[in-house]
Parts: structure tokens; C-alpha cells; sequence
């Protein structure tokens, strides 16, 4: 039986991970057996933990983009696939990568057909970000991060709006005519992860459609390499020990001292995350690009917990990892001990692709 493939991408901070956690929740409801496959240049990532925290079978792909290494990226679905036989694989490729239609999806169309259906390739948007891209501006983001925003809603299938709770529906309605006017070929819904509006309607179209990566892009990869070098990124373990703390005071105070700083050197935030785990409890933070912070769940008081943090901010990486050293140890003070489990702060390369496709494969 082959398994359904639905690959979901959107710039950082779009709101991917909370859209594929409750859609694989609903999938489940339906009596679905769902697996995921998350994805960064390094490992140690927030969306994993809290994926895993949630009982789902999840796989990582890190080190590079799942472009890059389509091997590895074959290799995850082939042991979930042996792993729990899941009737729905959601994928979430890293947040700066474009030109996944000729590197992702033709591939897994071209040698994959046996196994999989590839679901129509759907691509998150944040309005905060979307209204200015569309109108010709950069979103608050280097122009050649911007590029990339531009040519990930260029390629989509399907050109999702997230967030729409946050906004009058009048402006949201406005907006999805823009979009439809601005890029042809993509259909455009309207989403919300926190009530849920709209996802059920999502999901039935993708997962009953097959028509995936129906364009190819025209796309200059030094502007997209120097698009995605201008981030620092930044993903590192802690284990914090000492007095007892409440540990969703302490990510809020974190988030936010994190915003004070990147907002005082006029820094573009790609995104930061957070997951505080104490046992069984956790409680998980967003920093979003607009300076919006979200804390979610909750993980209670204790003597030591661990701690996940993912950082994409428009700097150089040993800066990034100075200035979050820097408000961790203020934090921290005299009250908590780290003892680093893992860290690493990086550019990512130039992207090179295994495959790049450059006609289109008809689905079987």
C-alpha cells in the first residue's frame, strides 16, 4: 500500500510545526496512523522534542536540508514506513529552502512512485510577513531572505494562510484574493492552528489530490545561498539545575529578554524556540518574527529541567551565540547551573542539491 506524502514548507516562523501537530492530530481522530519528518542544519531541535513529547513516531533529518541529502531523506520514510506503516507521512523541510519541487518532489515521484503519493506541495505564509513580501517589500528581512520567501510561494501547490485568528476575517478575506492575484497557478486557503479553522478543509484537499510540484522555478542560488547565510542559527541543550523554579516564568522571561535585545540591534528574527521539559511536563515558547511571543503547555516547578533552544536571527552565528549566552547567564544568575549537553551555532553552506529536476514528472 503506498503511503501519502505531504510535504509542508513555509519561511521560518510561518507556524508549520503547530499547523502539522494539530493535523496530525485530526488525522489520528479519523483513525489514521500518522508519522512526521522534521528537518535543520543541525540536530537538537525544539519541533522534534515536542513532536516526540506529543507520542508521535517522528524522524530527523539534520545536518542539511532534506534537498541536499535526499538520501537521507528517502531513508527517513523508509523506516517509518517499516517502523509503524503510517497511511500519512507530514514532512517539514527547513524553513529557508526553496526549489523544492525540482530537488524533493519530482525525485520522490520519479523513483518513488511504488511507494508513495506525493500530496500537492503546500506552503505557509505568516500575513505579518505575506502583506509586505506582496507589496513589494522585504518583510522586515534581508532582500535575499526575501527572495527566498517570494520564491517558496512561487513553487506551491497550495499557499497556505496561517494565523488568520489573530486578524479581522474582512482583512484575511482581502488578503487571500491578493495572494490569488499574485500567484498564479497556487490555490490560497486561509488557516488557524489555535481554533482550527479551516485545517479540515486543508487536509481534504491535499490528501485526496496527487497533482504535486506542478511548477519548477526559474531561481539564482547565490542569492538563495547568501539568502539563507545571512541567518545565524543556533541550537543548543542545557540542563539547568538549582533552586526551585517555575519553569513557564522562567521560558517567558527567557523569550523575552531574547525579543529586548535582538529588538535593541534593529536584528530581524527568523525565529527563536524554546522547550523547557521537567519529567513528563514541558512548556514550549515562539519568538515569531514580528516580535509576537507564545508560551504553550506547561511544565511546572522543579529543581532541574532541560532546556532546547533554536534560534534564527539575522547576525553573524558566534554573535547570535554570544548575545543568547549572554541573556542565559544573566538569567540564570545565582539561582540555576548549566551543565551544556549539546551546542552549535553555524551558517549554513551553499545549497547543493542531489537531484534538481528540470522537467515535470506526471504522477501515476
Amino acid at each position: 500500500m503506498r503511503t501519502k506524502l505531504l510535504l509542508v514548507g513555509g519561511f521560518l516562523g510561518a507556524g508549520k510545526t503547530s499547523l502539522l501537530w494539530e493535523a496530525a492530530k485530526r488525522l489520528m481522530k479519523q483513525g489514521k496512523k500518522v508519522a512526521l519528518i522534521t528537518n535543520d542544519q543541525a540536530s537538537e531541535l525544539v519541533d522534534s522534542a515536542l513532536l516526540q513529547k506529543e507520542g508521535l513516531d517522528v524522524a530527523e533529518v539534520s545536518g542539511s536540508c532534506f534537498c541536499c541529502n535526499f538520501t537521507g531523506f528517502a531513508d527517513a520514510i523508509k523506516q517509518l514506513r517499516l517502523k509503524s506503516a503510517p497511511d500519512v507521512i507530514i514532512a517539514e523541510p527547513v524553513g529557508s529552502c526553496a526549489d523544492l519541487s525540482a530537488t524533493i518532489i519530482q525525485p520522490l515521484k520519479k523513483f518513488y512512485q511504488a511507494d508513495l503519493e506525493v500530496a500537492p506541495f503546500t506552503v505557509l505564509a505568516d500575513p505579518a510577513r505575506l502583506v509586505s513580501i506582496l507589496k513589494e517589500g522585504n518583510g522586515g528581512l534581508h532582500q535575499d531572505a526575501a527572495y527566498i520567501y517570494h520564491k517558496q510561494l512561487e513553487e506551491s501547490d497550495v499557499i497556505l494562510i496561517t494565523k488568520i485568528d489573530a486578524y479581522p476575517m474582512s482583512d484575511m478575506d482581502a488578503l487571500q484574493t491578493l495572494v490569488a492575484s499574485r500567484i498564479a497557478g497556487a490555490s490560497v486557503r486561509k488557516v488557524s492552528s489555535l481554533t482550527g479553522d479551516g485545517v479540515d478543509d486543508w487536509l481534504s484537499d491535499v490528501l485526496s489530490r496527487n497533482d504535486s510540484g506542478k511548477r519548477l522555478l526559474d531561481i539564482n542560488y547565490d542569492i538563495y545561498a547568501h539568502g539563507e547565510a545571512v541567518l545565524g542559527w543556533l541550537n543548543g541543550t542545557l540542563l539547568l539545575t538549582g533552586k526551585e523554579t517555575d519553569w513557564d516564568v522562567f521560558a517567558n522571561n527567557l523569550l523575552n529578554a531574547f525579543n529586548n535585545r535582538f529588538a535593541e540591534m534593529k536584528a530581524a528574527i527568523g525565529h527563536v524556540k524554546i522547550i523547557v521539559e521537567n519529567g513528563a511536563k514541558y512548556t514550549i515558547g515562539n519568538l515569531a518574527g514580528d516580535g509576537k511571543l507564545s508560551i504553550r503547555h506547561t511544565a511546572g516547578s522543579s529543581q532541574q529541567a532541560k532546556l532546547i533552544v533554536n534560534a534564527r536571527v539575522e547576525m553573524a552565528p558566534d554573535e547570535l551565540d554570544c548575545i543568547v549566552r549572554e541573556e542565559m547567564t544573566d538569567l540564570l544568575a545565582d539561582s540555576l547551573t548549566e551543565d551544556v549537553l549539546a551546542w552549535k551555532y553555524l551558517m549554513p553552506g551553499r545549497p547543493n542539491p542531489t537531484h534538481r529536476f528540470t522537467e515535470i514528472v506526471e504522477p501515476k
